[in-house]
């Protein structure tokens, strides 16, 4: 009977309050919506990260005669034969390398070719233009720095790049997007907080009779406000169900349909079905837990028993 009661005055308390209550389900299901976004984007992010940080290469430029007239690191001139054996034996010995490939300076050529042809600049370099190259593939890529202390500044090494720096801007640029999404997402929370809270109170105003007389009939406190507390939670699950089928639309037709991302950008490394159910059911806990706490709270001030 109790029980019964309850449920219906649950319903009774959603009705009263549709236009509230459809706030609140649309508030709380864009704040998670977004919550979820953001842990996906982060997991994307260490995705990718694990990806091409495992395919960084550093690369040792060796200088040849072009260089020699124009860059002041190879002011000694080209690279010599001697110096090119040097660099290959000292590299051999680093622990820190995991593996070292020589570019000629014709397979770079070949290779600018492949990638480039159409470039206007294509058409007027030739072979012995372009640079001899060692191309180091490191244990740990967050240990470029060690080679390039060892060879930044040698005889015959033109300059040493490291490829995780480039890609350590387009993660930059990601998580900043991340932080965004999330300081969105903390306002959408905080305005969903002060709906459910208003929508509580709303809705206790509304019933003082009952409450009224509920108290003089010797009701306990935590019975008077179960209903609304389970309103509160009710509303906020519905919630947190519209931002799982969200984050599901959005996997579904950004990556796999629709637009397709994960055929047009193969490069690309995207997170799979189970990084988006293993948040589902946070997203519904939280969904659940955050509307029914925020309404005991306000209750027990509101509702003096």
């Amino acid at each position: 009977m109790r029980a019964q009661f309850v449920l219906s005055e649950i319903g009774v308390g959603l009705r009263r309050n549709l236009t509230m209550t459809f706030a609140v389900v649309v508030s709380v299901a864009l704040s998670l919506a977004l919550f979820g976004g953001s842990l996906l984007m982060s997991d994307q992010v260490s995705t990718m990260k694990g990806y091409w940080y495992d395919k960084v290469n550093v690369s040792v430029f060796l200088c040849n005669k072009s260089d020699a007239e124009s860059d002041p690191h190879c002011a000694k001139g080209a690279v010599t034969a001697e110096q090119k054996k040097q660099i290959e034996s000292d590299l051999g010995k680093m622990t820190v390398v995991q593996k070292v490939t020589y570019e000629s300076a014709d397979n770079a050529y070949k290779h600018y070719k492949e990638q480039f042809g159409d470039s206007p600049l294509a058409s007027s370099l030739t072979p012995d233009q372009m640079q001899e190259s060692y191309r180091i593939k490191l244990k740990d890529p967050e240990k470029y720095q060690v080679i390039a202390t060892a060879f930044d500044g040698r005889d015959g090494v033109q300059s040493v790049q490291d490829q995780k720096g480039i890609l350590d801007n387009l993660f930059g640029l990601l998580n900043g997007m991340n932080w965004a999404a999330r300081a969105v997402m903390a306002m959408m929370l905080v305005v969903a907080l002060m709906l459910i809270v208003n929508t509580v109170r709303v809705s206790a105003f509304s019933r003082r009779r009952e409450t009224g007389i509920m108290r003089l009939v010797g009701a306990s406190g935590f019975y008077i406000q179960a209903p609304f507390i389970m309103e509160a939670a009710v509303a906020g699950l519905i919630g947190g169900g519209v931002a799982c089928g969200f984050l599901v639309i959005a996997r579904y037709f950004i990556i796999d349909h629709g637009l397709a991302l994960s055929e047009k950008l193969n490069l690309i490394n995207f997170i799979g079905w189970d990084a988006v159910l293993t948040k589902l059911p946070l997203i519904l806990a939280t969904s659940l837990l955050m509307p029914a706490l925020a309404a005991f709270f306000a209750l027990r001030k509101y509702l003096k028993v």
